[in-house]
């Protein structure tokens, strides 16, 4: 029984991290449809079904220029900076920025991209480093965890020499994001 509902529990736990994007955006989505419809706008001439979808996306965009703008990025740090000071959602918006790669500095749950030779040697896989150890002899060895796809918060942990992996450039975001929208982890370097 223990399996099973290690299975269960994994497969649970993969599916609401896989739709939990998705799933923020349409409940977001039909939120404001709802607002918009019961707060006596659809009464109007003007009205459209479908509105609030139109205003996500509209507010979606305007957040993104936003950010990448010089004046909308360091209003974005002051925000970001605001809720992780926050008492209890601070912690669980951190926490939530770890997960999907966002996180930096020291205490980053993914510190570097990293590639990983496959298991049977043919390939190389992406890897992100989330700690480095002491063995009692002295060795330094590094964890990777190699994500699966197309989910990356399954995966499985690979404990290696820095020597034996190859850095790449990319963000822990950046090979998270690639991973879940091209779905492979193996890379064929030829």
């Amino acid at each position: 029984m223990s399996r099973l509902s290690q299975h269960f529990t994994k497969c649970l736990m993969a599916g609401v991290i896989t739709i939990l994007p998705i799933g923020g955006l349409v409940l977001a989505a039909a939120y404001i449809e709802s607002s918009i419809y019961k707060s006596g706008i659809s009464l109007l001439p003007y009205y459209v079904p479908g509105m609030g979808i139109l205003l996500v996306v509209l507010a979606t965009y305007v957040i993104g220029l936003t950010v990448s703008t010089v004046i909308g990025n360091w209003a974005w740090r002051k925000f970001d900076q605001l809720l992780n000071s926050l008492p209890a959602l601070g912690k669980m918006y951190a926490s939530l920025k770890q997960i999907l790669g966002y996180g930096d500095g020291e205490n980053a749950m993914f510190h570097q991209t990293v590639l990983v030779p496959s298991r049977d040697g043919t390939c190389d896989e992406l890897g992100l480093v989330t700690n480095e150890i002491t063995l009692d002899d002295g060795s330094k060895r590094i964890i990777v965890f190699v994500p699966g796809t197309p989910n990356p918060a399954t995966g499985r942990l690979v404990i290696t020499t820095r020597e034996q992996v190859k850095p790449t450039p990319m963000s822990a975001h950046e090979t998270l994001k690639a991973l879940v929208a091209v779905g492979k982890t193996d890379i064929r370097l030829e």
